[in-house]
Order: structure tokens, then sequence, then C-alpha cells
């Protein structure tokens, strides 16, 4: 890579506890679509595979609500089981110049509150965007989204890809900058894991 990846630091965490870049929001239009998680800290994708995101902004909404739609099968299985869920952006510091309004400029937000739907109504949680960006000379996207702690889940960390992998120096890239942050989100850079993908289930 030409430059070290940087991220900016959760909401949830203070200024002091660690350094923190201050990263631009991607647009609505790039982030909308299917992503796959190909790396993580958290204990549910574990025993999980093929684990897919997909974003889709809500018509008529300002700002801008997604739609948000998870597909995964346990390991060994070829059942695809899924969960559905609204995001309502929420401001966050280290993105754009305070009183600028992402949606005027087509920009998504850097944070979202999560609610279920259906059955999971009563289950919410919090997502932020600590960076973003493409990998050198492959066209593939990818994503670092962290979740805040939940009474049923620990904080934790997810890394999106386009296409369905990562390169080792984008990995390796986010890794170190999760290390330079400190806090709980260096220890959580020791805690990345392989999301298991089947060959099929990869976007080409």
């Amino acid at each position: 890579m030409s430059t070290p990846i940087s991220l900016r630091t959760p909401s949830t965490l203070s200024s002091s506890e660690s350094s923190s870049a201050t990263i631009p929001p991607p647009t609505l239009q790039w982030l909308s679509g299917a992503w796959h998680v190909t790396h993580s800290t958290l204990p549910m994708w574990n025993k999980n595979q093929n684990v897919v995101i997909t974003y889709t902004p809500v018509p008529d909404t300002f700002p801008t609500q997604i739609d948000d739609v998870v597909t995964y099968q346990s390991v060994g299985s070829t059942k695809t089981k899924s969960v559905h869920g609204l995001d309502k952006p929420f401001d966050v510091h280290n993105t754009t110049p305070e009183g600028k309004k992402e949606d005027a400029e087509g920009l998504a937000s850097m944070a979202y509150a999560w609610r279920g739907k259906g059955w999971l109504m009563i289950a919410s949680s919090k997502w932020e965007i600590l960076g973003w960006g493409e990998e050198a000379g492959t066209g593939n996207s990818w994503v670092v989204t962290y979740f805040a702690k939940t009474l049923f889940t620990p904080a934790g960390v997810d890394f999106y890809s386009r296409k369905g992998m990562l390169s080792e120096e984008v990995v390796q890239g986010i890794q170190e900058a999760m290390r330079k942050m400190g806090g709980d989100v260096e220890k959580l850079a020791g805690e990345v894991f392989e999301v298991v993908m089947t060959g099929e289930s990869k976007i080409v």
C-alpha cells in the first residue's frame, strides 16, 4: 500500500484513551449493496460461514435510514439464515466538519443505531464505520465497522470486503491501525479471526 491505513476512534471511547484520525464518510451509493464479512472479533461469527451484509437506503427518510439484511450459514451447513433490521444514523466525532449535512452531499453516516425487525424488534445495537477504502490495483472495496457492547454481545469489529476477500496487506494494515489506537481497540486487534467462506459464496 502506498499509505498506511487510518482509522477513527469509536464514539464510545474517550478521545484521551487513544489517538484518532478524522475520516470523511463514504457516499450512500458506495456503501449500498452486499458486503462479505471476511474477518471479525465477534463470537457470533466464529461458528458461522458465508456472512454477507446488504445495505439498502430507505426512500423518503431524512437523514437516510438503511435497510440492513445479514445472511449466513452455520459452518458445514447449506441452510441460509437471515437477520433483518433498520439502521438509523446518529452523529459522531472525527468525521465531517460540524454542521455539515451528510445527506445533502449524498453521503452516508459514520454511525448507525440498529433495531431488529419482526421477532428481533426488541434487539438493538450501535455500529460505526472506523475506516474504508479500496485495495490498490484490485478495485476491491473494504470497510472496518465497530459494534458497541450490548447486554448480549461484547464490543467488536468486522472487516468487510466487496469481492469476498481481503489482501493480507490490507488486513495487516487495519490491525496495525487498531494497535496504534490503544485501549480496547488495540486489544481487539489481537482477537481478529478469519470468517469461514466457501468459494461459491464469493462475489466475482
